[in-house]
């Protein structure tokens, strides 16, 4: 094999589609533009200058871009990271929010290496359909102050934007609707003079490249001791948005990331992003979503050529992108939210045969998010319902049936199900204490010892029956509840 060949065979195969190209630099480009008001919005919530969110914008896409774990997910400067530092910076300044954002990728590259990813498993499905309907709620919302007490011109022109996005791809799918809809609402604006609030509205565009350094913070253990608390926070907010959303991009591809990667590749990101003066971020559904579902996007040259893109629109051309009615981008989240939506989960036939604790767990999931705007609380709280309707409902299968000996003298309590703290409470009532026989069998075959509780609800039925003088067999222990009743039987007494 020529060296020439052996070099091909380690390319993507994507490199050699013209095609795939196309695709992944105009969505890149779209992509690029959305970020550009979103992230001087964001820096704007953390109280910062807009180039300092259109740095970290750059800086988290370039890098995610090839130390991430999932291919064309977007990662930049997010409202849920700025939401988080936002009293540090405005409290004790630029300088400790930068170690905040350097000190969070390190805390994140360790639970990354510690297996944080694996945590995804526990995350229930109407969990997910709650926080991709919250996302698209939020994305919605975050329009509305855009489209309130401004010119009438404005209506027309997002009404115009989300036409051309719905039947513009009936034409042609080479260009993304989305960029069409921009150029031409851009074009008109300029062209007619018509005065609507744009995106040099939105704050100055830096006009160089971010230089890296060092934070300007006393290097002292008081620092540590004051950004640590929110570098936890950002942490765990940015690992957890960037998980659920590399979940919800392997749905929609179809394809498999790599989340402990992912987890490692944000923490990376976020340590360079610090060191090049931005406010640090995550990976952002609503781009993301416009890069995937909406663009077509699947590589990561997508992901690398936003936030290029990014850098060259705002100082290269700066004044055009400056000119870019806020109207065509809020069409594009607009539909992006649309998009976004899990319509089938709210269909009546789809409730009808929904349990109703999935459709409360995706209701609370939802009503926890909007409330908080928090995407990481409202999977947390879903989360924690789920578990307690799944313990509820896994409790109930928890039985206990008698059967007396013909002779008298023994009872057998054949006990079936899972034997954790939320069943065995409830099982220590359903013996014959007073009325049984000096022996009792507790025949636990077709049962499982989970944990602590479970033991320690046996040791209360056997000291109950030692107490009247009466003897307790306890048979039929698999192989794990025998270890476990073995290590702590007799050792909880302290407990009760």
């Amino acid at each position: 094999m020529t060296p020439a060949a052996r070099l091909r065979g380690l390319k993507p195969d994507w490199l050699n589609n013209p095609k795939i190209w196309r695709t992944e630099i105009l969505a890149g480009l779209v992509v690029a533009l959305a970020l550009i008001p979103e992230a001087i919005s964001f820096s704007i919530i953390a109280g910062v200058d807009p180039a300092v969110g259109l740095f970290a914008s750059f800086t988290m896409a370039v890098v995610i871009s090839i130390v991430g774990g999932r291919r064309a997910m977007i990662s930049a400067a997010t409202g849920a990271i700025a939401l988080v530092i936002a009293p540090l910076n405005h409290e004790y300044g630029l300088g400790y929010l930068i170690a905040a954002v350097i000190l969070a990728g390190v805390i994140q590259v360790v639970l990354g290496a510690l297996g944080v990813a694996k945590l995804m498993r526990f995350i229930p499905r109407s969990v997910m359909v709650g926080f991709v309907n919250a996302l698209a709620i939020l994305i919605f919302m975050a329009q509305v102050p855009e489209m309130s007490d401004v010119p009438w011109a404005v209506y027309p022109l997002i009404i115009g934007g989300l036409a051309l996005m719905v039947f513009f791809p009936k034409i042609t799918t080479v260009i993304p609707a989305p960029l069409v809809s921009i150029v031409i609402l851009t074009v008109i604006t300029v062209g007619a003079a018509i005065a609507v609030p744009t995106v040099g509205d939105k704050g100055d565009l830096p006009s160089s490249l971010p230089v890296p350094g060092l934070p300007d913070v006393p290097f002292t253990l008081d620092t540590l001791t004051t950004i640590a608390p929110y570098a936890f926070a950002m942490a765990l907010v940015g690992l957890m948005e960037s998980l659920m959303t590399a979940k919800l991009v392997d749905d929609i591809t179809d394809t498999h990331s790599n989340k402990t990667r992912e987890s490692i590749g944000q923490g990376i990101a976020n340590i360079v992003t610090g060191f090049f003066g931005g406010m640090g971020g995550c990976a952002m559904i609503g781009q993301t979503m416009i890069n995937v579902k909406v663009s077509g996007a699947r590589t990561r040259l997508s992901t690398f050529l936003a936030g290029a893109f990014l850098m060259v629109l705002c100082i290269a051309f700066g004044p055009v992108v400056s000119d870019i009615p806020m109207a065509a981008l809020v069409a594009v989240m607009i539909m992006v939210a649309f998009a976004t939506f899990d319509w089938h989960s709210i269909a009546p036939k789809t409730l009808k045969r929904m349990p109703a604790g999935e459709i409360a767990v995706m209701v609370i999931t939802v009503a926890a998010v909007v409330a908080t705007h928090n995407l990481a609380i409202g999977v947390v709280v879903g989360a924690i319902t789920a578990m307690v309707i799944f313990a509820k409902r896994v409790a109930h299968l928890a039985r206990v049936h008698s059967v007396l000996d013909p002779d008298g003298t023994t009872v057998v309590y054949r006990v079936t199900g899972e034997l954790f703290f939320a069943s065995s409470n409830d099982i220590v009532g359903q013996f014959d204490y007073v009325g049984d026989p000096d022996k009792i069998v507790i025949d636990l075959s077709e049962a499982h010892v989970w944990d602590a509780s479970s033991v320690a609800a046996l040791d209360a039925i056997e000291t109950k029956y030692a107490q009247r003088g009466k003897t307790v067999e306890i048979t039929g222990l698999n192989d794990l509840s025998a270890d476990l009743h073995g290590k702590l039987t007799g050792e909880l007494a302290g407990s009760h």
